[in-house]
Protein backbone atom coordinates (compact mmCIF):
# COMPACT_ATOMS: atom_id res chain seq x y z
CA UNK A 1 0.00 0.00 0.00
CA UNK A 2 1.35 3.11 -0.69
CA UNK A 3 -0.07 6.53 0.62
CA UNK A 4 0.20 10.56 0.80
CA UNK A 5 -1.63 13.57 1.96
CA UNK A 6 -2.36 16.91 -0.15
CA UNK A 7 -2.52 20.24 2.43
CA UNK A 8 -5.91 21.91 1.33
CA UNK A 9 -4.46 25.08 2.09
CA UNK A 10 -2.20 24.88 -0.87
CA UNK A 11 -4.97 24.24 -2.86
CA UNK A 12 -5.87 27.63 -4.77
CA UNK A 13 -9.51 28.14 -2.99
CA UNK A 14 -9.93 24.71 -1.33
CA UNK A 15 -11.54 21.40 -1.91
CA UNK A 16 -14.68 19.95 -0.42
CA UNK A 17 -14.37 15.99 -1.88
CA UNK A 18 -17.69 15.10 -0.26
CA UNK A 19 -19.76 18.09 -2.73
CA UNK A 20 -17.29 17.04 -5.71
CA UNK A 21 -17.92 13.41 -5.68
CA UNK A 22 -21.53 13.40 -4.84
CA UNK A 23 -22.97 16.26 -6.95
CA UNK A 24 -24.16 14.00 -9.82
CA UNK A 25 -20.99 14.81 -11.96
CA UNK A 26 -19.31 11.46 -11.32
CA UNK A 27 -20.37 7.61 -10.70
CA UNK A 28 -16.97 6.74 -11.15
CA UNK A 29 -15.99 6.58 -6.97
CA UNK A 30 -17.75 4.64 -4.22
CA UNK A 31 -18.80 5.82 -0.76
CA UNK A 32 -17.15 3.44 1.47
CA UNK A 33 -19.56 3.40 4.21
CA UNK A 34 -22.20 2.96 1.81
CA UNK A 35 -24.14 6.24 2.18
CA UNK A 36 -23.48 7.62 -0.47
CA UNK A 37 -25.88 10.54 -1.61
CA UNK A 38 -27.96 9.90 2.11
CA UNK A 39 -26.20 13.43 3.73
CA UNK A 40 -24.98 16.22 2.70
CA UNK A 41 -22.30 17.30 5.45
CA UNK A 42 -20.21 19.86 6.62
CA UNK A 43 -16.84 21.05 3.62
CA UNK A 44 -15.58 17.40 2.69
CA UNK A 45 -16.75 15.00 5.26
CA UNK A 46 -14.56 12.81 6.08
CA UNK A 47 -15.80 9.28 4.62
CA UNK A 48 -13.20 7.39 2.22
CA UNK A 49 -14.06 7.11 -1.39
CA UNK A 50 -12.77 4.85 -3.83
CA UNK A 51 -12.32 4.67 -7.52
CA UNK A 52 -10.24 1.63 -9.68
CA UNK A 53 -8.58 3.16 -12.87
CA UNK A 54 -6.37 1.39 -15.49
CA UNK A 55 -2.54 1.34 -14.68
CA UNK A 56 0.53 -0.28 -15.89
CA UNK A 57 -0.49 -2.87 -18.32
CA UNK A 58 -3.75 -2.16 -17.92
CA UNK A 59 -3.65 -3.72 -14.38
CA UNK A 60 -6.86 -1.92 -11.89
CA UNK A 61 -5.14 0.67 -9.36
CA UNK A 62 -7.39 1.03 -6.06
CA UNK A 63 -7.26 4.28 -5.20
CA UNK A 64 -9.16 5.59 -2.17
CA UNK A 65 -9.32 9.11 -1.07
CA UNK A 66 -11.07 10.94 2.08
CA UNK A 67 -10.45 14.70 3.29
CA UNK A 68 -10.14 15.14 6.83
CA UNK A 69 -8.05 17.39 9.14
CA UNK A 70 -6.96 20.08 6.79
CA UNK A 71 -5.65 17.57 4.14
CA UNK A 72 -6.97 15.25 1.05
CA UNK A 73 -5.37 12.00 2.27
CA UNK A 74 -5.22 8.94 -0.06
CA UNK A 75 -4.17 5.15 -0.14
CA UNK A 76 -3.93 3.67 -3.22
CA UNK A 77 -1.91 0.13 -4.62
CA UNK A 78 0.12 2.85 -6.77
CA UNK A 79 1.67 5.80 -5.78
CA UNK A 80 -1.27 8.16 -6.58
CA UNK A 81 -0.89 11.87 -5.69
CA UNK A 82 -0.61 12.96 -9.27
CA UNK A 83 -3.90 10.80 -10.38
CA UNK A 84 -5.73 12.39 -7.53
CA UNK A 85 -5.09 15.45 -8.39
CA UNK A 86 -5.85 14.81 -12.11
CA UNK A 87 -9.13 13.43 -11.31
CA UNK A 88 -10.15 15.67 -8.92
CA UNK A 89 -8.62 19.25 -10.84
CA UNK A 90 -6.96 20.09 -7.40
CA UNK A 91 -4.96 22.33 -9.59
CA UNK A 92 -7.79 24.63 -10.97
CA UNK A 93 -7.80 28.07 -9.70
CA UNK A 94 -10.86 28.39 -8.06
CA UNK A 95 -10.86 31.67 -7.05
CA UNK A 96 -10.24 32.84 -10.53
CA UNK A 97 -13.08 30.69 -12.09
CA UNK A 98 -15.59 32.59 -9.53
CA UNK A 99 -13.91 35.68 -10.61
CA UNK A 100 -15.32 34.81 -14.55
CA UNK A 101 -18.79 34.05 -12.97
CA UNK A 102 -21.27 36.88 -12.51
CA UNK A 103 -22.69 37.81 -9.55
CA UNK A 104 -26.37 36.97 -8.45
CA UNK A 105 -28.15 35.66 -5.61
CA UNK A 106 -28.38 32.13 -6.98
CA UNK A 107 -24.78 31.56 -8.25
CA UNK A 108 -23.78 33.33 -4.91
CA UNK A 109 -25.78 31.31 -2.83
CA UNK A 110 -24.55 28.11 -4.62
CA UNK A 111 -20.96 28.60 -4.06
CA UNK A 112 -21.01 30.01 -0.46
CA UNK A 113 -22.81 26.51 0.21
CA UNK A 114 -20.58 24.19 -1.34
CA UNK A 115 -17.10 26.14 -2.12
CA UNK A 116 -14.00 23.94 -2.96
CA UNK A 117 -16.85 21.54 -4.88
CA UNK A 118 -14.65 21.36 -8.20
CA UNK A 119 -15.46 19.81 -11.58
CA UNK A 120 -14.04 16.23 -12.16
CA UNK A 121 -11.98 14.50 -14.59
CA UNK A 122 -13.14 11.19 -15.10
CA UNK A 123 -12.04 8.49 -18.10
CA UNK A 124 -13.90 8.99 -21.22
CA UNK A 125 -15.65 5.41 -21.49
CA UNK A 126 -17.20 5.09 -17.67
CA UNK A 127 -18.63 8.58 -18.28
CA UNK A 128 -20.11 8.07 -21.73
CA UNK A 129 -22.11 4.91 -19.99
CA UNK A 130 -22.87 6.78 -16.95
CA UNK A 131 -24.98 9.33 -18.58
CA UNK A 132 -25.89 7.47 -21.59
CA UNK A 133 -27.91 5.68 -18.58
CA UNK A 134 -28.81 9.04 -17.09
CA UNK A 135 -31.71 9.42 -18.72
CA UNK A 136 -35.14 9.84 -16.45
CA UNK A 137 -32.82 8.47 -13.47
CA UNK A 138 -32.36 10.39 -10.34
CA UNK A 139 -28.63 10.39 -9.50
CA UNK A 140 -28.88 7.72 -6.57
CA UNK A 141 -30.31 5.40 -9.33
CA UNK A 142 -27.54 5.95 -12.04
CA UNK A 143 -25.26 5.00 -9.63
CA UNK A 144 -26.60 2.04 -8.33
CA UNK A 145 -26.47 1.23 -12.21
CA UNK A 146 -22.60 1.70 -12.29
CA UNK A 147 -21.71 -0.28 -9.13
CA UNK A 148 -24.21 -3.26 -10.50
CA UNK A 149 -21.98 -2.77 -14.12
CA UNK A 150 -18.82 -3.06 -12.67
CA UNK A 151 -19.89 -5.34 -10.34
CA UNK A 152 -20.95 -8.33 -12.86
CA UNK A 153 -18.37 -7.18 -15.77
CA UNK A 154 -15.59 -5.53 -14.30
CA UNK A 155 -11.87 -6.56 -13.17
CA UNK A 156 -11.66 -7.49 -9.41
CA UNK A 157 -8.88 -6.48 -7.93
CA UNK A 158 -8.30 -7.08 -3.86
CA UNK A 159 -6.87 -4.28 -1.67
CA UNK A 160 -6.48 -3.92 2.18
CA UNK A 161 -8.34 -6.97 2.30
CA UNK A 162 -11.67 -5.55 0.30
CA UNK A 163 -12.43 -6.70 -3.43
CA UNK A 164 -12.89 -3.49 -6.12
CA UNK A 165 -14.09 -3.70 -8.97
CA UNK A 166 -13.04 -1.79 -11.88
CA UNK A 167 -15.13 0.05 -14.81
CA UNK A 168 -15.84 -2.40 -17.48
CA UNK A 169 -13.58 -2.59 -20.18
CA UNK A 170 -15.60 -1.41 -23.59
CA UNK A 171 -14.65 -4.76 -25.00
CA UNK A 172 -16.07 -6.82 -22.35
CA UNK A 173 -19.44 -4.64 -21.99
CA UNK A 174 -19.70 -4.93 -26.34
CA UNK A 175 -19.80 -8.00 -25.53
CA UNK A 176 -22.72 -8.09 -22.78
CA UNK A 177 -25.87 -9.04 -23.96
CA UNK A 178 -29.05 -6.73 -23.99
CA UNK A 179 -30.69 -8.87 -21.84
CA UNK A 180 -27.88 -9.34 -19.25
CA UNK A 181 -28.05 -5.52 -19.21
CA UNK A 182 -31.76 -5.03 -18.56
CA UNK A 183 -31.48 -7.61 -15.83
CA UNK A 184 -29.08 -4.94 -14.29
CA UNK A 185 -32.12 -2.61 -14.26
CA UNK A 186 -30.89 -0.61 -17.50
CA UNK A 187 -34.25 -0.55 -19.05
CA UNK A 188 -34.53 0.96 -22.83
CA UNK A 189 -31.08 1.91 -22.14
CA UNK A 190 -29.29 -1.51 -22.45
CA UNK A 191 -28.80 -1.58 -26.08
CA UNK A 192 -27.37 2.24 -26.39
CA UNK A 193 -25.10 0.95 -24.20
CA UNK A 194 -24.05 -2.08 -25.66
CA UNK A 195 -24.12 -0.36 -28.92
CA UNK A 196 -21.71 2.58 -27.95
CA UNK A 197 -19.35 -0.04 -26.51
CA UNK A 198 -19.16 -1.67 -29.49
CA UNK A 199 -18.39 1.93 -31.09
CA UNK A 200 -15.51 2.63 -29.18
CA UNK A 201 -14.23 -1.28 -29.23
CA UNK A 202 -13.93 -1.15 -32.78
CA UNK A 203 -12.80 2.28 -32.78
CA UNK A 204 -15.44 3.52 -34.92
CA UNK A 205 -16.10 6.36 -32.90
CA UNK A 206 -14.06 7.61 -29.96
CA UNK A 207 -12.97 10.25 -27.56
CA UNK A 208 -10.15 11.20 -30.02
CA UNK A 209 -12.56 12.10 -32.36
CA UNK A 210 -13.69 15.23 -30.43
CA UNK A 211 -10.78 15.99 -28.71
CA UNK A 212 -9.52 19.49 -30.07
CA UNK A 213 -13.05 20.49 -31.36
CA UNK A 214 -14.60 23.64 -30.86
CA UNK A 215 -17.30 23.12 -28.25
CA UNK A 216 -20.49 23.10 -30.46
CA UNK A 217 -18.87 21.10 -32.92
CA UNK A 218 -17.80 18.65 -30.04
CA UNK A 219 -21.23 18.21 -28.79
CA UNK A 220 -22.29 17.34 -32.40
CA UNK A 221 -19.92 15.04 -32.70
CA UNK A 222 -19.97 13.36 -29.41
CA UNK A 223 -23.54 12.27 -30.60
CA UNK A 224 -21.96 9.68 -33.01
CA UNK A 225 -22.43 7.72 -30.19
CA UNK A 226 -26.08 5.80 -29.22
CA UNK A 227 -28.30 7.33 -26.57
CA UNK A 228 -26.06 10.39 -26.70
CA UNK A 229 -28.44 13.58 -27.30
CA UNK A 230 -27.59 16.92 -26.45
CA UNK A 231 -27.77 17.03 -22.59
CA UNK A 232 -25.92 13.77 -22.67
CA UNK A 233 -23.33 15.37 -24.89
CA UNK A 234 -22.56 18.44 -22.70
CA UNK A 235 -22.32 16.06 -19.33
CA UNK A 236 -19.58 13.95 -21.22
CA UNK A 237 -18.03 17.44 -22.54
CA UNK A 238 -18.01 19.15 -19.25
CA UNK A 239 -17.11 16.04 -16.69
CA UNK A 240 -14.47 14.22 -18.98
CA UNK A 241 -13.11 16.01 -21.83
CA UNK A 242 -12.27 19.04 -20.20
CA UNK A 243 -14.70 21.33 -21.92
CA UNK A 244 -15.76 24.03 -18.93
CA UNK A 245 -17.81 25.84 -21.14
CA UNK A 246 -20.77 23.57 -21.59
CA UNK A 247 -23.94 23.44 -19.59
CA UNK A 248 -26.42 20.85 -19.24
CA UNK A 249 -30.04 21.34 -19.43
CA UNK A 250 -30.80 18.86 -17.03
CA UNK A 251 -33.92 19.25 -14.74
CA UNK A 252 -32.30 21.23 -12.01
CA UNK A 253 -30.74 23.95 -14.78
CA UNK A 254 -33.88 23.53 -16.09
CA UNK A 255 -35.84 24.65 -12.80
CA UNK A 256 -33.19 27.78 -12.17
CA UNK A 257 -34.16 28.95 -16.06
CA UNK A 258 -37.84 28.81 -15.18
CA UNK A 259 -37.29 30.36 -11.64
CA UNK A 260 -34.28 32.68 -11.87
CA UNK A 261 -33.57 33.38 -15.69
CA UNK A 262 -36.82 32.99 -17.94
CA UNK A 263 -34.99 35.13 -20.78
CA UNK A 264 -32.54 32.32 -21.37
CA UNK A 265 -35.34 29.96 -22.31
CA UNK A 266 -35.60 30.46 -26.24
CA UNK A 267 -38.10 27.39 -27.09
CA UNK A 268 -35.00 25.13 -28.38
CA UNK A 269 -31.92 22.90 -26.92
CA UNK A 270 -29.38 24.74 -28.50
CA UNK A 271 -31.03 28.70 -28.31
CA UNK A 272 -31.57 28.30 -24.29
CA UNK A 273 -28.06 26.27 -23.84
CA UNK A 274 -26.62 29.26 -25.19
CA UNK A 275 -28.33 32.18 -23.27
CA UNK A 276 -27.75 30.04 -20.15
CA UNK A 277 -24.02 29.80 -21.06
CA UNK A 278 -23.69 33.72 -21.56
CA UNK A 279 -25.81 33.73 -18.10
CA UNK A 280 -23.20 31.74 -16.44
CA UNK A 281 -20.34 33.52 -17.07
CA UNK A 282 -19.43 31.72 -20.62
CA UNK A 283 -15.81 30.40 -20.40
CA UNK A 284 -16.58 28.44 -17.13
CA UNK A 285 -19.93 28.44 -17.13
CA UNK A 286 -20.24 24.48 -16.50
CA UNK A 287 -19.00 25.37 -13.25
CA UNK A 288 -21.57 27.73 -12.69
CA UNK A 289 -24.11 24.91 -13.87
CA UNK A 290 -22.49 22.03 -11.40
CA UNK A 291 -22.40 24.74 -8.02
CA UNK A 292 -26.18 25.21 -9.33
CA UNK A 293 -27.20 21.62 -9.85
CA UNK A 294 -25.76 20.67 -6.58
CA UNK A 295 -27.48 23.45 -4.65
CA UNK A 296 -30.93 23.01 -5.53
CA UNK A 297 -31.24 19.08 -5.66
CA UNK A 298 -30.25 19.43 -1.65
CA UNK A 299 -32.25 22.93 -1.30
CA UNK A 300 -34.65 22.02 1.58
Amino acid sequence: MESGSIPVEKLSGGVDVQATVESGQTFCWRREDDRMYETVGPSGGSAWYSTVVGGRADHPEVVRVRQRDGVVEWEATTDADSLVIERLRLDDDLPAIFEEIPDDDLLDSAIDAYRGLRIVDDPFFPCLISFICSAQMRVERIHEMQTALAREFGDEVVFDGETYHAYPTPDRLARATEEELRELGLGYRAPYVQRSAELVSSGEATADDVRGLDYREARDEIQAFVGVGDKVADCVLLFSLGYLEAVPLDTWIQTAIGEYYPHCERGSYAATSDAIRSEFGGEYAGYAQTYVFHYLRNRE
